[in-house]
């Protein structure tokens, strides 16, 4: 069974930060990309960050220098260090991992709320 769990959303005022993590088990095959995804109410889906298993970072010019993701390709795990947060960063924000044969994960999301 795929699972992706994420963990580490909530309620932060503008400027501070928020650790998201997330847990991928029972993809097959190896897991070549894990990131985060993010959607607001009325929004698409977009791009936060991702990172492959041979360190190559993505990230969306909105959250650069903000954010770090990371990654252990061992425990296949990814989190997200989101610092500076600002209220534009409030969103559903999604755990995704991709394998080897190009399948996509998604986790079910988890809650980012940043006060003004």
């Amino acid at each position: 069974q795929v699972q992706l769990v994420e963990s580490g959303g909530g309620l932060v005022q503008a400027g501070g930060s928020l650790r998201l993590s997330c847990a991928a088990s029972g993809i097959p095959a190896r897991i070549d990309e894990m990131g985060w995804y993010r959607q607001a109410p009325g929004k698409q889906r977009d791009l936060v960050a991702t990172r492959t298993r041979g360190g190559i970072r993505k990230y969306a010019d909105f959250v650069r220098g903000r954010f770090t993701i990371s990654r252990d390709n061992v425990e296949n795990t990814a989190s997200l260090q989101m610092n500076n947060l600002k209220p534009e960063d409030t969103a559903v924000y999604y755990c995704y991992a991709r394998n080897s044969w190009d399948n996509e994960y998604w986790g079910q999301g988890t809650q980012v709320t940043v006060s003004s």
